[in-house]
């Protein structure tokens, strides 16, 4: 399950001048069935540096394809060389389907969702958009989409498809920075204020049943806010953090010198293999298995994705950071090993979980 696969490409074509929308055949080893809203972790060398990342599944349900977006990032390493590099006929290790940013499907639920996307945080969305719309035939979906200006929207041509072939159960309302629309409400960034009026005058909050928030980790806070503030409870409100404003992890507390000098004996269940090894009080969980040449999952390393997820079941941990973990699975033990540093004597921690 934690371990790559080899997938084909077998398309790829552009969404907008930078970003494109990869195609992806499975080989023989893996399952790669998939839930509407996960990603896949892809894996690749670069000048001989090994590379994760993370990019979410665009395909719907009933596409019959596994697709993957990726945008090109100022400065990203992986996301210009997929651009760049990727060619139908090559290879990509990819780790099967992860991730929680979803509900279950139900045929015959009469629900209203709403989904706010910000650049290529639509990725997701979108997967979302279409399997719900094709599998609960009576629910309904808006979509509240963020762009900075017209020619930066991704799957522009894909989302005014849908609208025509879902005239009466999907609603789309663009947001564009820079670009002069019709509707002032229309022209902007989305904060608490302009999602207080979209509640206002364009949706009504109270029939919502399920809201999704997928981009920049600023917005997403706002728009949280907001829709705690109109009456939507946590269990509500659905996340997938594609980016966040800590780059890494947030630094480690100032540590006494019988800290630094004390070890934590750490036991590293992966695969239903379980691994030993002493570890120091400064190092993360993942940082110390992979030390030990153990092959656990991970990709952002920046408490985001959740790729690195793993069950404290014997000892204590403390994250740094914490994007990708709900209450109740931290109350449960689940720790992002990325972000985790040990606080007691010993620690035992699961991946298999």
């Amino acid at each position: 399950m934690t371990g790559f696969h080899p997938l084909t490409v077998t398309e790829v074509r552009p969404t907008i001048r930078d970003a494109v929308v990869v195609t992806l055949k499975p080989e023989a080893s893996g399952d790669f069935s998939f839930i509407p809203g996960q990603y896949l972790t892809l894996r690749t060398t670069i000048d001989g540096v090994e590379l994760r990342r993370s990019y979410s599944i665009c395909a719907g349900l009933d596409d019959g394809v596994l697709q993957v977006g990726i945008k090109r990032v100022a400065g990203g390493a992986f996301s210009n060389w997929a651009n760049d590099n990727l060619k139908p006929g090559l290879t990509i290790d990819a780790m099967e389907p992860a991730g929680r940013f979803h509900t279950p499907l139900d045929p015959s639920a009469h629900r209203h969702y709403l989904a706010f996307a910000g650049g290529s945080g639509i990725t997701p969305v979108l997967s979302l958009i279409k399997s719900t719309l094709a599998r609960e035939p009576a629910s309904r979906f808006t979509l509240v989409y963020a762009n900075r200006a017209v020619n930066t929207i991704m799957f522009r041509d894909e989302l005014e498809d849908l609208k025509n072939r879902y005239m009466d159960r999907l609603s789309v309302l663009h947001i564009l920075e820079t670009d002069t629309q019709e509707i002032d409400l229309f022209t902007g960034r989305i904060d608490a204020e302009k999602c207080a009026a979209l509640f206002r005058h364009w949706i009504d909050i109270d029939a919502i049943d399920t809201a999704f928030i997928c981009g920049p980790e600023p917005m997403m806070l706002a728009i949280a806010e907001a829709l705690r503030a109109h009456g939507l409870s946590d269990d509500r409100i659905k996340y997938e953090l594609f980016k966040s404003a800590q780059p890494g992890r947030l630094p480690q507390k100032t540590l006494s010198a019988a800290e630094e000098q004390a070890e934590t004996r750490a036991r590293v269940i992966l695969d239903g293999t379980a691994r030993s090894f002493a570890m120091r009080r400064d190092q993360t969980v993942l940082e110390a298995a992979l030390a030990q040449d153990i092959d656990v999952p991970h990709s952002c390393r920046a408490g985001v994705c959740s790729t690195c997820r793993c069950k404290v079941i014997e000892g204590r941990v403390e994250m740094a950071a914490n994007h990708a973990l709900e209450d109740d699975e931290v109350a449960s033990g689940y720790a992002l090993s990325c972000q985790s540093f040990p606080l007691t004597d010993r620690i035992v921690v699961d991946y298999d979980q």
